[in-house]
This record gives structure tokens, sequence and C-alpha cells, in this order.
């Protein structure tokens, strides 16, 4: 398309979940009543963690990282959804747009290396118990923790910059076939070439994720290994219960994402997009509160303490 035929774009209108205004009220309460709780509970989390002396390993020290990730990484995507449930006009300025496209893109990064990163640390709490204080000392945490930081905002920038600055669209304000600023949806709807940026979105989530998931693969290949010499089955239950937590946020989150990013271009629906995007930044945040405290009896024991 002639570069004569294109608008500068300073506004996008989101399309929402629906557009039925009764179900928008139904949803509105459904979401803000997730919401909240997402928050109560993750804010719980990291207090309980904070205040607990006895809750001092590396491990729930990732657990807190996890929490304030999740707060996060909900609050943008779900706010904006809240108030476009609500609101007559679903428009979102550029600006707006590419803040939220940075925040969503860099917390979900940085849960994905935070979950290789646990990985790891559950990897060296089995296979070397005695030793696992000096490999998870203070420096190991630090720089594991600032990786997975850097790497998702990485991830971030990266697709924000490619989006706003390569994409072209050519009307305004632009409607978006989403609940928010997802990068998909603002490929599906450029008037340009959007080969680049598929190229990009495809190699940095790919890296990320594959990257992730190869650390997480080969660390409980490790403990099974390990744990399959145990000769008692009440050790074996036990060491396999300190991950089985892990394994389900892992399962869902990376089930997901791997699903809504890594798919051919041609598999693209809005409908089924929406879906998948309703159950990774909104459900996902709100269920990892609970899996980790009701499996694990320190912080059960902790908030009856508290």
């Amino acid at each position: 398309m002639d570069y004569k035929n294109r608008t500068i774009v300073t506004e996008f209108t989101l399309a929402g979940l629906t557009e039925n205004s009764e179900l928008k009220l139904a949803l509105f309460v459904l979401f803000f009543i997730i919401y909240s709780l997402t928050l109560l509970q993750n804010s719980v989390l990291i207090v309980l963690i904070s205040w607990d002396g006895q809750l001092y390993s590396p491990m729930y020290v990732f657990l807190r990282q996890l929490s304030f990730i999740d707060i996060c990484y909900s609050s943008s995507v779900t706010i904006r959804m809240l108030v476009d449930f609500v609101s007559d006009k679903s428009s979102i300025s550029v600006a707006g747009c590419s803040l939220q496209m940075l925040s969503y893109a860099g917390f979900g990064g940085s849960e994905c290396l935070l979950l290789a990163a646990m990985s790891y640390d559950r990897y060296v709490a089995i296979c070397h118990p005695l030793t696992y204080l000096q490999i998870i000392n203070k420096q190991t945490l630090t720089s594991l923790l600032l990786m997975s930081y850097i790497g998702g905002f990485l991830n971030g920038f990266v697709q924000t910059g490619f989006s706003f600055f390569h994409l072209d669209f050519c009307e305004n304000p632009q409607a978006v076939h989403h609940f928010y600023c997802d990068v998909i949806a603002l490929i599906e709807i450029s008037c340009g070439d959007t080969r680049l940026n598929e190229m990009i979105l495809f190699s940095i989530v790919g890296f990320i994720e594959l990257s992730s998931l190869f650390v997480i693969l080969v660390s409980y290949l490790c403990i099974i290994i390990a744990v399959l010499q145990i000769r008692s089955s009440k050790g074996r239950k036990k060491a396999f219960s300190t991950c089985a937590s892990h394994l389900t946020v892992v399962s869902m989150f990376y089930g997901s994402i791997m699903f809504m990013y890594l798919r051919p271009s041609s598999a693209y629906s809005p409908e089924q997009d929406k879906i998948i995007a309703v159950f990774y930044t909104v459900i996902i945040p709100f269920l990892n509160p609970l899996i980790y405290s009701l499996r694990n009896r320190e912080v059960k024991n902790s908030a009856r303490k508290i």
C-alpha cells in the first residue's frame, strides 16, 4: 500500500470480550471479583513470606517475586478490561496501548524466566541438598532474579518497539480485535508488510519459551532420576510433592503461552485468542497463589500464626 494512503494513528479502539451490554455487566462483576481475589491472595503471600522469618529459603524468595509479577501482569490487562465493561467508549491512545503492551509482555516474559529459575532451585534442593544454600546463595539468587526481569523486559521492549515503529496502520482510530493491545492483534490489522514483525515475535517468544522450557525439562529429568534412587516410598513421595505445585503452574502457563504465540499465522482466531488470553492473564494469576499455598504446609502454618 502506498504511503499516501497511510494515516498517523493517534488511538485504537478495543473490541472487548463482548458487545452484549447485559453480558458486559455480568462479566464485569465476575472479573472484578477474580481480580480482587488475585490482588488479595498474592498480596497476602508476599506479606507472609516477608514477615515470617521461617520462610527464609530461596524458594520463598522466588515465590514472593512470582506473586509480585502476577499482580503486575494481571493488572496490566484486567484494569483496562474492567473499565471497558462499564464504558461506552473503548478507545485507547497509542501511548496507553504501547505502555500496556510493554507491561504485559515484560512481566509475562519475566514469569517464564522466573519459573525456569524456580525449577533450577528445585533441582539443587533435591539433587544437592547438603550444598543447597552454598549453591543458591544470595549472589546467585539475585543474579537469577535480575536475569528474569532483564530478559522479560527485553522481550517487552522489542515487541513494543517493532509494533509501534515498524507496523503501518491505515485508519484512525484503528479497531483492534481484542480486549487489550496484543502484539498479534496489531499485526493482524496492519496494512503493511508484517513479515519482519512475525519473525521477531516468533523468534523472541520462541527463544524465551523454549530456552526456559529446556531448563525446566532438564532440571526435572535430573530430579526424577535422583528421586527414583531414593529407597523409601515415603521419601520419594515427599520429594515429588515439593515439585507438584511448580509443575502445575508451569504446565498451565507455558501451555497457554505456547499455544497463543507459537502457532502459524493462518491458525489465528480472534475469538479463540480472547479465551486463551483471559486464561493466562486473568485466571492463572488468580490460581497461582492458591496452588502454592494450599499444598504448602509452611505457608499455611505461617498464615495461622500471623
